[in-house]
């Protein structure tokens, strides 16, 4: 999780914390944003606990937001994601595009200035 100050001019301002799973689906529309990008892949991990994470929404009666195929971890006021993705184009150039796209986008939404992209491209389909 990670603390962002709303209320910086005023004493014992507001704060708000954002999870894992927030900054993912930030990363997760990110990257289906770019050209070139067919979906997230998730792994087997993100299989598990994306079927996890579903049902107890479901349970609560809420639509979970897409997270699947990017894993976050913050340290202190840095943001390491690791986004999977499917792709058709040049993968190198759509990958570049998906961590510029990422980062940018988990930076304004989160507030946060460190943030590292890690992107694997897990399939490339030919069209």
């Amino acid at each position: 999780m990670i603390t962002i100050e709303l209320d910086s001019g005023s004493p014992g301002g507001a704060e708000a914390v954002l999870g894992a799973p927030v900054l993912a689906a930030v990363a997760v529309h990110a990257a289906c944003a770019v050209p070139g990008v067919r979906r997230t892949e998730p792994g087997l991990v993100g299989l598990l606990s994306s079927a996890v994470r579903q049902a107890r929404h479901r349970v609560r009666g809420l639509a979970p937001a897409p997270v699947e195929g990017v894993r976050v971890r913050v340290a202190g006021d840095r943001v390491r994601l690791a986004v999977a993705v499917s792709v058709s184009g040049p993968a190198m150039r759509v990958g570049q595009a998906v961590q510029r796209a990422v980062a940018t986008a988990v930076a304004e939404q989160a507030g946060v200035s460190g943030v590292d992209v890690e992107v694997s491209i897990v399939d490339i389909e030919v069209e």
